[in-house]
């Protein structure tokens, strides 16, 4: 067996562990942090809209041997603003251009031919219109509402219902960071990103299911027992998933890494960032949410419960107890040689003052 998979049965069997339930307090405050960064980036910065949401024109041009500098500096200048342009495989170009009606896009298109000097008949333009993004967006919108609530219901069906809060907050939590992410980095948000992020969802609470699943099965009966508390069930459950965690994103990240450091950077695919940075950011922030913020706040919601209070206190009572035991037991073990020769003495010094019956 690997050393990977030894670790992971011997976190199963219980024997190694790390009390990720115990220090939640600074997990939570990590990611309070994090989503504080977010969420102000969101508000500063704002979300780069691609023309799909916006509105704008696409140009695609014939084969051109101008460079990729010159051709984005000759379309901001006819557009006025900033463009998006790739370079293809072919020598063609595509060039998007936001926040553009049928008239400005005719005129930006012969600017740009006579720019890039090829004939203006051969560059094809095609309008985009922002209500069909604004369509996309709600439906998006919808299709994501939708999905929390059946979410819920679910968890609260087959688990419990402090369960489906902590899947919820955790979902909205990866949701934040990835958000905030697009936000910082100034990627364009197109329906591949909107895709992206709907895809991730599915795999964090599947990710969470698992953990949740294993927690599950982990505290039946809990209550008649009095070795663990409900916290201390959890970070077994925990821990007894964490290889399996780990392993799953790792596989899932690999090929996504491949899309966007090698595919959208290294060769400037850049339409491929739109899904991958979603899918790279969500499959990382999905792994940390499931085990260091839902089993944690399941933890803290289940503790409040007055029979896992109870059961707490009676977990307490019988370890002090064990442990003023186990402290007698080596007081009298320490004395006893030390009694012993006192008696000893004693025997003694009597059988020397007795009369031997001897004159």
């Amino acid at each position: 067996m690997s050393r990977l998979g030894n670790l992971g049965a011997r976190l199963y069997r219980g024997e190694v562990g790390y009390d990720f339930v115990a220090k939640r307090k600074l997990w939570y405050g990590i990611s309070i942090l994090i989503t504080i960064t977010a969420i102000a980036a969101l508000a500063v910065r704002g979300l780069n809209m691609g023309i799909e949401f916006k509105g704008g024109a696409v140009y695609n041009t014939p084969a051109t041997s101008v460079s990729l500098a010159k051709a984005q500096e000759i379309t901001e200048e006819a557009a006025g603003h900033d463009a998006i342009v790739q370079k293809l495989g072919n020598g063609t170009l595509r060039i998007q251009v936001s926040s553009l009606d049928t008239a400005q896009a005719n005129e930006i298109k012969g600017e740009i031919a006579e720019g890039l000097g090829v004939d203006a008949d051969a560059v094809n333009a095609e309008l985009v219109g922002p209500s069909w993004g604004k369509q996309i967006a709600n439906k998006a919108w919808t299709g994501l509402g939708v999905f929390m609530i059946l979410v819920v219901i679910y968890l609260a069906i087959a688990f419990e219902w402090r369960m489906a809060l902590a899947a919820l907050i955790a979902l909205v939590h990866d949701l934040t960071i990835t958000v905030g992410i697009y936000s910082l980095v100034g990627f364009e948000v197109t329906p591949g990103t909107v895709i992206g992020l709907l895809t991730i969802l599915g795999y964090s609470l599947y990710d969470t299911v698992v953990v949740f699943d294993g927690l599950k099965e982990s505290s039946k009966d809990i209550t008649k027992q009095t070795r663990y508390t409900y916290s201390e069930i959890a970070n077994r459950s925990l821990n007894g998933t964490l290889v399996r965690s780990i392993n799953t994103t790792v596989v899932a990240l690999l090929p996504v890494a491949g899309l966007l450091f090698i595919g959208g950077g290294f060769l400037g695919g850049g339409m491929l960032n739109d899904i991958s940075l979603s899918l790279f950011v969500g499959l990382a922030a999905g792994a940390y949410s499931s085990i260091f913020i839902a089993t944690p706040l399941v933890a803290d919601l289940k503790e409040s419960d007055p029979q896992m209070k109870a059961l707490r206190k009676r977990v307490l009572a019988k370890r002090a107890a064990n442990a003023m035991k186990k402290d007698g037991e080596q007081d009298t073990g320490d004395e006893l040689p030390e009694a012993a020769g006192a008696i000893a003495g004693q025997r003694a010094r009597r059988g020397g003052d007795r009369p031997t019956g001897r004159r």
